[in-house]
């Protein structure tokens, strides 16, 4: 580049990995590079960089950064590089390309590339419009890409592209596929320019497991720190992420409303959905027609079935911008939480019309052709948001749920392993697993699976009975009713207690299991809760006079019977009635 251009803006990095002690220094940086981004046309990094240098406190005029330095090629090129740019602002492209061509300094040559690029995506955006199936994408290619690659690569050898031009560079070669080259370009291009979050934002979408992120050789300086909480939310390290988000905060960036955005979706990704809520709930107070991430803000609601919540966001969003990818996906899900699957469907294909790249509503729009028994074009849907992100464990999920329902459980195993290894902590992943392997009749595995739901924290709170029923199966009464007790227990310390089905299943069994063990008052204990649901009142009546009759005929201890093998050892440890040991302290438990 022009070492005179470069010099003149002294975009020196802050100091060590997470140096925040100047934020004086740090909020001119931002300015400086929003004002330069915006210069080129990036708005995206330029809007990030403007949101994060506003949660700082605001400078005094003599300490505001200087416009950058004009050198002579700016000079000689000012008059086509104004002209082009007013034509590019209006996303008139080629018009703008046609009076930047010859032209040698390094911003109107990056508007020249640039023109050329967005002109190509513009086109290959609209025929896909035109295409009408969203599911034919691939055939659309952007024209100007590989002439693009062949004059970028020379300047690349010559060595003279800025960090804005290698972040163009690295952007067609991705677009090309060539992940591999693209990555060694963008950490170039972090090197060169770091102040430049676009750059950082692709490597972000490149780099898809904490190998590959260990490898790569970043440069030292605060913009990192930014990097790493996000690409650590990305890789579901949500832990290490949060620890970030917390530091960056203590550092001075408490106000930045992409930082709480972040929390906000790394709460979300570890299904904390009230975290979560009461975060962006604190968002949209600060930042109230704010768009992005109210998609995931929506599927939060809609997990937790809070319809007038979800209808008056969509109202909401509907009123600032209907035309916006974040809200098609805010209306479809409202139109899902009432069971109109039809136009929710409808509204995640327009999101995909106005962003066929826009990954959630792939997901989405899987869900609803599931709710619709159409299980050909939810595969479709799955496959493509796969395809746009390898990472997406809903999508493997949803896979693996669409062939549960044709019945081909190997295909099956294979889906929901996958979603497991991107979330192995999600009990629901597990739980699912664990029936595949049931009904391909692998019962050691599928104990193992609910097992380790129950064990890393069981959302749906099934993993337990599952594993009663299992152990009821193979005729294991003793630990078919251990399991039982621990899920009662469960159910009963979570304070609200569940509609559930299963608990009265519990009870049903447990009743059964100490009457068998001629345990009378745990029996009779049991067969009263189990009076207290519909489904066994009957059974547990039936059961009270049962124990009542052989009460009366004195058979009130089980000395004449030796005491059965499969008893806990507490209670067949001694053969007087066992009083002390009461294996589930019932007294607490009033449904």
């Amino acid at each position: 580049g022009d070492p005179a251009a470069m010099a003149a803006v002294a975009m020196a990095p802050g100091g060590g990995g997470g140096d925040f002690s100047d934020l004086r220094e740090i909020k001119k940086q931002l300015l400086s590079v929003a004002e330069r981004s915006r210069e080129r046309g990036l708005q995206h990094s330029g809007k990030w960089a403007a949101e994060l240098a506003f949660a700082l406190e605001p400078l005094p005029l003599s300490e505001l950064p200087p416009p950058p330095a004009l050198t002579e090629e700016d000079a000689r090129d000012l008059d086509a590089y104004t002209l082009a740019k007013s034509y590019f602002d209006l996303k008139e492209y080629d018009r703008a390309a046609y009076f930047l061509r010859g032209c040698k300094s390094q911003k109107a040559y990056f508007l020249y590339m640039y023109s050329r690029y967005l002109s190509g995506e513009k086109k290959k955006d609209d025929e896909t419009v035109d295409s009408l199936g969203p599911l034919e994408k691939g055939q659309v290619k952007n024209e100007a890409l590989r002439e693009l690659r062949v004059e970028l690569s020379k300047k690349h050898k010559a060595r003279e592209l800025d960090g804005f031009g290698l972040y163009l560079y690295g952007v067609v070669l991705r677009k090309l596929d060539l992940v591999k080259e693209a990555i060694d370009v963008f950490v170039e291009a972090a090197h060169v320019l770091p102040l430049h979050w676009g750059a950082w934002l692709e490597l972000c979408n490149l780099i898809t497991d904490k190998e590959m992120l260990k490898f790569l050789s970043l440069p030292d300086t605060w913009m990192k720190e930014f990097f790493l909480a996000h690409i650590y939310t990305e890789l579901q390290l949500i832990e290490e992420a949060l620890q970030k988000y917390q530091s960056l905060i203590d550092a001075g960036f408490s106000k930045s409303t992409y930082i709480i955005s972040q929390i906000a979706v790394a709460y979300h990704n570890i299904r904390d959905i009230d975290k979560a809520l009461s975060i962006f709930n604190e968002l949209r107070k600060q930042d109230p027609y704010r768009i992005e991430n109210m998609d995931t803000f929506s599927n939060l609601l809609y997990v937790r079935s809070m319809k007038p919540e979800l209808s008056y966001l969509a109202h909401n969003l509907c009123e600032i911008d209907k035309y916006r990818v974040e809200t098609c996906c805010v209306i479809g899900n409202y139109y899902s939480l009432r069971s109109q699957h039809e136009k929710a469907a409808l509204y995640f294909q327009r999101a995909l019309k106005l962003n066929p790249r826009y990954l959630g509503a792939w997901t989405l729009m899987g869900h609803e052709y599931m709710e619709m028994k159409n299980t050909s074009a939810a595969i479709q849907a799955y496959r493509h948001a796969i395809e746009v992100n390898k990472r997406d464990y809903r999508a493997w999920y949803g896979l693996g749920q669409t062939y549960e329902i044709l019945k081909m459980p190997f295909y099956c195993l294979y889906y929901y392993r996958r979603a497991h290894q991107l979330r192995p902590n999600d009990s629901r992943m597990l739980v699912a697993l664990g029936e595949c392997y049931e009904k391909l009749n692998q019962l050691v595995e599928a104990k193992k699976c609910y097992w380790r739901a129950y064990a890393v924290g069981d959302v749906e709170k099934m993993a337990l009975v599952k594993l009663s029923k299992l152990h009821e199966q193979l005729n294991e009464s003793e630990q078919a009713a251990q399991c039982y007790i621990k899920y009662i227990q469960d159910i009963y310390s979570c304070g609200e207690i569940v509609e559930h089905l299963e608990v009265s299943t519990a009870f049903r069994y447990l009743a059964q299991y100490y009457f068998k063990c001629k345990l009378w008052d745990e029996a009779s204990a049991c067969a009263q809760k189990c009076c207290a649901f519909n489904d066994t009142r009957e059974e547990g009546k039936a059961l009270l006079r049962q124990i009542l009759q052989l009460r009366n005929q004195g058979e009130t201890s089980s000395t004449d019977v030796p005491a059965p093998l499969f008893l806990p050892a507490s209670l067949s440890a001694n053969n007087t009635p066992t009083r002390r040991v009461s294996p589930l302290n019932l007294s607490s438990v009033t449904p």
